[in-house]
Protein backbone atom coordinates (compact mmCIF):
# COMPACT_ATOMS: atom_id res chain seq x y z
CA UNK A 1 0.00 0.00 0.00
CA UNK A 2 0.67 3.59 -0.38
CA UNK A 3 0.47 5.42 1.90
CA UNK A 4 -2.91 7.66 2.00
CA UNK A 5 -1.25 11.81 1.04
CA UNK A 6 -3.60 14.82 1.19
CA UNK A 7 -4.17 15.96 -2.78
CA UNK A 8 -5.93 19.27 -2.41
CA UNK A 9 -9.35 18.27 -0.15
CA UNK A 10 -8.72 14.07 -1.08
CA UNK A 11 -7.20 11.92 0.94
CA UNK A 12 -5.38 9.70 -1.89
CA UNK A 13 -3.85 5.90 -1.16
CA UNK A 14 -2.88 2.71 -3.56
CA UNK A 15 -3.95 -0.44 -2.60
CA UNK A 16 -2.31 -3.44 -4.28
CA UNK A 17 -5.18 -5.99 -5.61
CA UNK A 18 -4.63 -8.52 -2.65
CA UNK A 19 -4.72 -5.39 -0.19
CA UNK A 20 -8.34 -4.43 -1.37
CA UNK A 21 -9.08 -8.07 -1.65
CA UNK A 22 -8.50 -8.70 2.11
CA UNK A 23 -10.54 -5.03 2.70
CA UNK A 24 -13.31 -6.96 0.93
CA UNK A 25 -13.16 -10.19 3.14
CA UNK A 26 -13.08 -7.72 6.26
CA UNK A 27 -15.81 -5.78 5.20
CA UNK A 28 -17.91 -9.48 4.85
CA UNK A 29 -16.87 -10.41 8.13
CA UNK A 30 -18.10 -7.06 10.00
CA UNK A 31 -21.40 -7.24 7.67
CA UNK A 32 -22.19 -10.62 8.72
CA UNK A 33 -21.42 -9.54 12.50
CA UNK A 34 -23.34 -6.95 12.58
CA UNK A 35 -26.13 -8.74 10.62
CA UNK A 36 -26.06 -11.45 13.71
CA UNK A 37 -25.45 -8.13 16.29
CA UNK A 38 -28.20 -10.20 18.56
CA UNK A 39 -25.64 -12.37 19.74
CA UNK A 40 -24.75 -10.82 22.88
CA UNK A 41 -22.67 -13.88 23.92
CA UNK A 42 -20.39 -13.05 21.67
CA UNK A 43 -17.59 -11.28 22.55
CA UNK A 44 -16.56 -9.13 19.53
CA UNK A 45 -20.00 -7.86 18.91
CA UNK A 46 -19.78 -7.30 22.86
CA UNK A 47 -16.91 -4.77 21.97
CA UNK A 48 -18.40 -3.61 19.35
CA UNK A 49 -21.74 -2.60 20.65
CA UNK A 50 -20.73 -2.40 24.38
CA UNK A 51 -22.97 -2.26 26.85
CA UNK A 52 -24.28 1.00 28.17
CA UNK A 53 -24.04 0.44 32.16
CA UNK A 54 -21.92 -2.94 33.58
CA UNK A 55 -22.99 -2.74 37.19
CA UNK A 56 -26.82 -2.82 36.54
CA UNK A 57 -28.47 -5.00 33.92
CA UNK A 58 -31.49 -3.97 33.78
CA UNK A 59 -30.19 -0.60 32.58
CA UNK A 60 -27.66 -2.09 30.02
CA UNK A 61 -30.76 -4.08 28.86
CA UNK A 62 -32.82 -0.46 28.58
CA UNK A 63 -29.47 1.22 27.02
CA UNK A 64 -28.95 -1.85 24.54
CA UNK A 65 -32.54 -1.61 23.46
CA UNK A 66 -32.46 2.28 22.93
CA UNK A 67 -29.03 2.43 21.14
CA UNK A 68 -28.95 -0.88 19.28
CA UNK A 69 -30.30 -0.18 16.25
CA UNK A 70 -28.79 3.15 15.50
CA UNK A 71 -25.43 2.02 16.25
CA UNK A 72 -25.91 -0.98 13.77
CA UNK A 73 -27.02 1.50 10.82
CA UNK A 74 -24.58 3.81 11.18
CA UNK A 75 -21.75 0.99 11.35
CA UNK A 76 -23.88 -0.19 8.58
CA UNK A 77 -23.63 2.47 6.56
CA UNK A 78 -20.18 3.34 7.09
CA UNK A 79 -19.27 -0.23 6.24
CA UNK A 80 -21.41 0.81 2.84
CA UNK A 81 -19.24 3.66 2.24
CA UNK A 82 -15.99 1.93 2.44
CA UNK A 83 -17.11 -0.88 0.57
CA UNK A 84 -18.35 1.79 -2.34
CA UNK A 85 -15.07 3.41 -2.51
CA UNK A 86 -13.18 0.60 -2.09
CA UNK A 87 -11.18 -0.20 -5.47
CA UNK A 88 -12.13 -4.14 -6.11
CA UNK A 89 -9.07 -5.00 -7.85
CA UNK A 90 -6.34 -2.64 -6.69
CA UNK A 91 -5.92 1.04 -7.53
CA UNK A 92 -6.26 4.56 -6.54
CA UNK A 93 -8.34 5.14 -3.45
CA UNK A 94 -9.86 8.86 -3.33
CA UNK A 95 -11.61 9.94 -0.18
CA UNK A 96 -13.43 12.85 0.76
CA UNK A 97 -13.78 14.16 4.50
CA UNK A 98 -16.89 12.12 4.58
CA UNK A 99 -15.52 8.83 3.27
CA UNK A 100 -12.38 9.12 5.01
CA UNK A 101 -14.58 9.30 8.55
CA UNK A 102 -16.39 5.81 7.17
CA UNK A 103 -12.72 5.03 6.53
CA UNK A 104 -11.69 5.69 10.31
CA UNK A 105 -14.69 4.40 11.62
CA UNK A 106 -14.66 1.07 9.90
CA UNK A 107 -11.29 0.21 9.92
CA UNK A 108 -11.22 0.81 13.78
CA UNK A 109 -14.21 -1.90 14.11
CA UNK A 110 -12.04 -4.07 11.76
CA UNK A 111 -9.18 -3.81 14.41
CA UNK A 112 -11.29 -3.98 16.99
CA UNK A 113 -12.95 -7.09 15.93
CA UNK A 114 -9.59 -8.98 14.94
CA UNK A 115 -7.96 -7.73 18.49
CA UNK A 116 -10.90 -8.91 20.29
CA UNK A 117 -10.49 -12.19 18.07
CA UNK A 118 -6.69 -12.64 18.52
CA UNK A 119 -6.71 -11.54 22.04
CA UNK A 120 -4.71 -8.74 20.90
CA UNK A 121 -2.79 -6.88 24.56
CA UNK A 122 -0.22 -3.95 25.16
CA UNK A 123 2.09 -6.23 25.14
CA UNK A 124 1.89 -7.72 21.77
CA UNK A 125 3.92 -7.74 18.75
CA UNK A 126 3.74 -7.96 15.14
CA UNK A 127 5.00 -11.62 13.81
CA UNK A 128 8.09 -11.67 12.86
CA UNK A 129 7.49 -14.59 9.96
CA UNK A 130 4.11 -15.29 9.13
CA UNK A 131 4.20 -19.33 10.15
CA UNK A 132 0.37 -19.67 11.46
CA UNK A 133 -2.73 -18.30 10.56
CA UNK A 134 -2.80 -16.08 14.01
CA UNK A 135 0.28 -14.54 12.61
CA UNK A 136 -1.15 -13.76 9.26
CA UNK A 137 -4.28 -11.97 11.31
CA UNK A 138 -1.79 -10.45 13.50
CA UNK A 139 0.26 -9.01 10.48
CA UNK A 140 -3.47 -7.60 8.97
CA UNK A 141 -4.24 -6.32 12.72
CA UNK A 142 -0.67 -4.60 12.16
CA UNK A 143 -1.42 -3.23 8.89
CA UNK A 144 -5.07 -2.28 9.06
CA UNK A 145 -3.63 0.07 12.13
CA UNK A 146 -0.76 1.50 9.54
CA UNK A 147 -3.50 2.46 7.05
CA UNK A 148 -5.40 3.69 9.89
CA UNK A 149 -2.83 5.54 10.77
CA UNK A 150 -1.90 7.27 7.50
CA UNK A 151 -5.08 8.42 6.98
CA UNK A 152 -5.04 9.83 10.17
CA UNK A 153 -2.35 11.55 9.31
CA UNK A 154 -3.50 12.69 5.63
CA UNK A 155 -6.31 14.56 7.92
CA UNK A 156 -4.48 16.51 10.02
CA UNK A 157 -2.19 17.41 7.18
CA UNK A 158 -5.05 18.85 5.25
CA UNK A 159 -6.48 20.64 8.67
CA UNK A 160 -2.89 21.83 9.41
CA UNK A 161 -3.17 23.83 5.87
CA UNK A 162 -6.36 25.32 6.68
CA UNK A 163 -5.13 27.68 9.30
Amino acid sequence: MKPFRRKGEECVAHLDAAEAGIVGLLLDQLEQLLTDAEDADDEVVARLLPEGHRGDPRLAAEYRDLTRTSLVAGKSDDLATVRATLPTGGGTLRLDADQAGAWLRTTNDLRLALGTRLGISADTEPPEELVSESDQQLAVYYWLTAVQGSLVDSLAAGRAGRR
